[in-house]
Parts: C-alpha cells; structure tokens; sequence
C-alpha cells in the first residue's frame, strides 16, 4: 500500500523575522467537548453544545455515539462564519439521547477519550460494541478500564490483551459497585468510570490503588462536569477518602453548554509570543477552569513571559529572554512538547519531571522529543520520568511527527527561531487543533 502523502509530505515551518504581534481565536476544548458529548448522551433528556471543537478526536467521539443510537445534530447559524471558522462561533450540536444499541462498531483511531471514555458506555448498551482503532491504539493501556468494567459487572472479548481490539457485549444495564484500579498511566481511567457511573445501579465507588496519580486537572474537570448536570459526587477535595471517588446513581440534566477555548491547544500561540519577544492576544480565555493549560500562564510567565488575564481574554508579552525551568508537569503533562521545545531556545538548562507516562500517549512522547530535538543539534537526556534540556544553538531539519499532533506543534515553535525546519505530517494537528497551519501562518502575517 502507497503511504498517505499527507504523512510524508514536508511542512517548511514558518521562520519569524520579526516580533509577532496578533489575535488567534483557539478552538473549543478536545476534553470539554468529549465529556460533554458523554454526559449528554446519558442524559434523560436533550441538550445542546456550542461552540464544540470539530477535530478528528470529537468528530470520531460523536460517530462512535452515534452508532450506539445517540442523536446529535449539527446546525450553524446564518451570523457564523461557518463551521470552519476559527472560533466555531455559532456552531451547536442538539444530542438526542436514545437507548443506547448494538451491534455498533466503534473507530477509536488514536484518540485516548474514546478508547476508554466509551467501553462504559458501551456497557449499557442493548448489544455488542466492537472497538477498534489506529495500529498506535493497540500499543496503549486499556485494562485498568477493562479490569474495571468486569468487577463492576460488565462482559468484554478482548482475548487477555488490556488492549484493542476488543468487543463489549452490552447488557442494557450495569451493576456498578466498588472497584480499586491503578491509573498511575492513565488518569482517564478513573474518568471513564465516572462519566456513566450515574448510569450504573449501583453508582460506583473508584479506589485507585497505584503511587502516582498523573493529570489530575482532567478528573477534577470529569468531576465539575458531572456536578453540572446533577450527578452527585464525593471526591477527596471535598472531605472524601483520599484517592477515592463515589457517584451517586440518578439521572442527568441536557444543559446548554458553551465549549471553552482549549488552553492547551493555546500553548504554541503563547509560546511564539515568547520565542520572538512579541505579544498574543487568546480571547475568551476563562477566569476560572479545570483546563491543565491554564498553568501555562505560570510556566511561560517563569520562563521570561509575563500575561494579563482581563474580561476579553489573554494577553501574553515575551520579554526577548528565555529561560530554563526546572518543574513538576505531572498534572499538565499534555504541555510537555511545548515546554521542551521553548526550553531548547532558552538561555540556561531545564529539567522537566513527574511525565514517565508521557511513553504511553499517541506515542513514546520523551524518547520522539529527544530525538528529534538532538537531531536539530540539540542536547536532551530522557530521565526516568522526564526530560533534561541544555540549550545548544540548533540547525534546521527534518522533524519527525510520529502521528502525533503535540510534535507537529512543538516542531513549529522550533521553527519560528531556527530556518530550515520542516515538520513531517503536519496534517495530524488535525487530531486536536483542525486548521492549524492556516491559524500559524496567519499569527505571523504569512
């Protein structure tokens, strides 16, 4: 079979010559619209999203709830620009929950949301769901919500692999109960349980039992968000066990939603502003969230950036200096690439700790980074659970992507002070953030 030209072709990353100095409207939150796509679909009655993020992620999520019986409808108002604009103005997806049905078939492709957010939900389901995805998806943990789902009562073919494929055989109903998992590679464990556990009869009680707990700013999201469609909720912040979570069964409210801006997906607008000493306006930038990416206000700020966060957004001012970090990215790790690729231009080492997961995302995430940085001329050593980067003056290159959309973007801020870098596969930003290079080129005037 020929190769996908789109995975082979050369992105010649923009070099900027000057300052940059723009507005770049960030599309809706890959995380928010999952888990409101989830819920909505398990509410007793209808609701609506707006401003969702169309990417392949949420468009696979939607597909896959649709062949399950879910209703969703897309409609765009006549004052959006249309459904490709940059902000989603005016776009809204109407859910129709419905019994959830099988015989369906699921493409996961490599989105870590729908591979573990939906087996529950499948679970529930009136016959057998078969879920299969990209090659890389068969490579990442499934069994801490496969393990799970069968203490809690549920029926799973996946012939001993913890991984796809994998067929849920749906009852129509699920016991629910107490389970103890180990989500130390994965924090979205523990929120796909609790995204159908109002579902289950009996709720669900999730005890993790592992050491570390990664990205905790995702589950305390899943938990914010079942809170507002009435699931009632005991975590350890609000005076529960530690590292227990309980949901009380009961039916969920369709609400009318406004997606947020995805603050990770904000993180290389910022990260320009700080490379070429300029400024970036992100609009709509939320004064309060459970977004990992709002700490990117505190990391690029000890970096050498500073921001003001005001009623129309974010503003963030580079100083013209970089600076190496030394940080604990164990919540935030999504932000890794970002951060690694800014602290290869910066002006004194850095030391990124807390992310041995990272090996298990759309790929091996520290060793592509350390490759790929060192190919440039760089000098980055992996750790046992991180990174550790000394600035050295880098040539341009080839940047290799391996499908995974958080290097594509993490090659480009490279690009923006080095010429000559050219990304592989920039096309798989449109795993998360659609129309990326056009929302690059035009931040710098292209």
């Amino acid at each position: 079979m020929a190769p996908n030209p789109a995975h082979t072709a050369l992105w010649p990353a923009p070099h900027a010559s000057e300052a940059v100095a723009a507005t770049v409207h960030v599309p809706g939150s890959k995380s928010v619209t999952n888990r409101a796509l989830v819920l909505a679909s398990l509410a007793s009655e209808p609701g609506w999203l707006r401003r969702p993020l169309r990417s392949r992620d949420t468009l696979l999520m939607a597909a896959a709830l649709r062949e399950m019986g879910v209703g969703i409808e897309e409609t765009v108002s006549s004052s959006s620009s249309g459904a490709g604009s940059p902000d989603g103005t005016g776009e809204a997806w109407r859910i129709l929950p419905a019994g959830l049905r099988g015989p369906a078939t699921v493409d996961v492709g490599n989105a870590g949301t729908v591979m573990r957010f939906l087996p529950p939900v499948a679970a529930l389901a009136d016959g057998p769901v078969h879920f299969d995805g990209d090659p890389r998806a068969y490579e990442r943990p499934l069994n801490g919500v496969v393990d799970a789902l069968r203490v809690l009562g549920a029926r799973i073919d996946d012939e001993g692999r913890g991984a796809l494929p994998l067929t849920v055989h749906g009852g129509g109903a699920l016991d629910g109960g107490t389970v103890e998992i180990d989500a130390s590679s994965s924090s979205q464990f523990v929120s796909a349980l609790l995204l159908s556990a109002p579902r289950f009869n009996q709720g669900v009680e999730v005890r993790h039992t592992g050491s570390t707990l990664p990205s905790m700013p995702h589950i305390r999201m899943t938990v914010d968000m079942l809170r507002a469609v009435g699931a009632q909720v005991d975590t350890p912040e609000s005076g529960g066990e530690p590292n227990v979570w309980r949901v009380t069964p009961g039916a969920l409210l369709g609400r009318d939603l406004t997606i947020e801006p995805d603050l990770s997906n904000a993180q290389p607008f910022l990260a320009a502003a700080l490379v070429t000493g300029g400024r970036v306006l992100i609009p709509d930038w939320p004064a309060r969230t459970t977004q990992p990416g709002d700490r990117l206000r505190e990391i690029f700020t000890e970096m050498g950036g500073s921001c003001e966060l005001a009623d129309y957004g974010l503003v963030f001012t580079g100083s013209g200096s970089i600076h190496g970090i030394d940080v604990d990215l164990g919540d935030v790790g999504e932000l890794t690439p970002g951060i690694a690729a800014v602290a290869a231009l910066a002006d004194s080492p850095s030391t990124l700790r807390g992310v041995s997961h990272l090996r298990l995302h759309e790929t091996d995430r520290l060793a592509a980074l350390t490759k790929e940085i060192n190919e440039l001329g760089g000098d980055v050593t992996e750790t046992a659970d991180g990174l550790h980067i000394r600035p050295r003056r880098l040539h341009g290159g080839i940047f290799h992507t391996y499908d995974d959309h958080r290097m594509a973007t993490a090659g480009a801020i490279i690009g923006l002070a080095v010429e000559g870098v050219q990304i592989e596969n920039v096309a798989t930003t449109a795993k998360t953030l659609p129309d990326f290079p056009e929302l690059w080129t035009g931040m710098l005037g292209v």
